[in-house]
């Protein structure tokens, strides 16, 4: 049996976690099992690097930034192996150059295009436990790059893919995945199974648990997901096509805070002008969420959008720049707001979810700025501010005690 296991930066942040997961890992080896391993930087590693990459150049170029960061998931790796001799097993730790994992040239958002399988087959066939750097690959200029943050999830699934592993295992310092934030929402309520599409939903709209491309990877190839805790033998979260208990009308609550307000002003009110403003966007990989288009008056319209945080700075360049093919008067931000989710397939089905939403938020005094709805899913962008009692409010609507 082959088993990739995935462990996050909080479960290999100091040396007792780090010996906690080899154990963990090498219990399963001295079953017979092959075993990959894919670690994240060591805890709050890669805030760090971030941190003294801002101190010297806050303009840093993106493949700089890569080259830096990816040194934090090679640290854990190599400590790992180091661990895993000490105990005795035989262990090797490879980075995105010697597997070698190929990636789109995108600096900070790469994707995989494919996995060389060859070393790590190699390496197993030896009986060694196979130590992969998670969140980075290599381009076709043989340049590192990285996935965007919480890639390791999407490194894990692409390897388990790629080697037709029997199993993959994504550990983390919670216990599975919860109906919403436990530490938002104290009385969240740990799910024993959860499909990939409420999955998805659920991590593209705040959740923090998977990688949002980890899971749409594994729906892809059909690689069944645990999510579980490396602190505790509790039995975790299964992500997987069919879940076999009946559909609850909500599955999850989900928050993001790391969401901007673009609106773009005074438009001519004529074909055209939203492909134009979006193909900017798109055009600089840049991801729209929420949208909103006002009634054409007076030969004008308004269009507002939602775009994470990080890349608000870029948008509004690019518009600014774009200003009069565009037609735009002006140009707004606002970075002070976020968005709140609710994610179930039971909505399909059954009526009256958006209004039960609506009156939970306004029973606590929270206003909505903008409205987006899937079949799904209904996202409200609120202020900031309001973003936890809002959470709240609305998990305890539809997922009481």
């Amino acid at each position: 049996m082959l088993i990739v296991k995935k462990f996050g930066g909080s479960s290999v942040a100091d040396k007792e976690r780090i010996m906690n997961v080899a154990r963990r890992c090498i219990e399963d080896y001295n079953k017979g099992h092959d075993v990959v391993v894919v670690l994240s930087a060591m805890g709050k590693t890669t805030d760090r690097l971030l941190e003294m990459a801002a101190d010297i150049n806050p303009d840093a170029k993106k493949r700089e930034l890569d080259m830096l960061l990816a040194t934090g998931e090679q640290t854990s790796v190599a400590l790992m192996a180091m661990a895993m001799d000490s105990m005795g097993v035989s262990a090797i730790s490879l980075n995105a150059f010697q597997v070698a994992m190929h990636t789109t040239s995108e600096y900070s958002n790469a994707k995989f295009k494919r996995i060389d399988t060859e070393r790590i087959r190699h390496e197993l066939d030896s009986r060694k436990i196979v130590i992969v750097t998670g969140f980075q690959g290599i381009n076709k200029y043989d340049d590192l790059t990285t996935l965007g943050r919480g890639g390791s999830d999407t490194t894990a699934v692409a390897l388990a893919a790629a080697l037709h592993a029997d199993a993959c295992e994504i550990y983390t310092d919670v216990e599975g995945v919860y109906t919403a934030d436990p530490r938002v929402v104290p009385n969240a309520k740990k799910m024993k199974e959860i499909t990939y599409d409420e999955m998805l939903e659920l991590a593209t709209l705040g959740a923090k648990v998977l990688h949002n491309r980890s899971v749409e990877m594994a729906k892809k190839y059909g690689v069944q997901l645990v999510v579980r805790s490396s602190l505790t033998e509790a039995e975790g979260t299964v992500v997987k096509e069919v879940v076999k208990m009946e559909q609850m009308l909500i599955s999850g609550v989900a928050a993001d805070k790391n969401t901007a307000r673009i609106a773009v002003i005074g438009l001519k009110d004529e074909p055209g002008i939203a492909f134009k403003v979006f193909n900017l966007m798109a055009a600089h990989n840049i991801s729209v969420d929420v949208i909103l288009q006002s009634i054409g008056r007076d030969g004008t319209k308004d269009i507002s959008f939602t775009v994470a945080k990080t890349d608000m700075k870029d948008a509004l360049n690019v518009l600014e720049e774009n200003k009069d093919r565009i037609t735009a008067q002006r140009i707004e931000a606002d970075d002070k707001v976020a968005k709140v989710s609710v994610v179930g397939a039971g909505m399909q089905t059954n009526t009256g979810v958006a209004s039960g939403m609506f009156e939970a938020l306004y029973n606590v005094g929270v206003n909505i700025r903008m409205i987006s709805t899937s079949d799904i899913r209904i996202t409200v962008l609120i202020n900031e501010e309001d973003v936890d009692k809002a959470t709240r409010a609305v998990h305890d609507k539809f997922i009481p005690d």
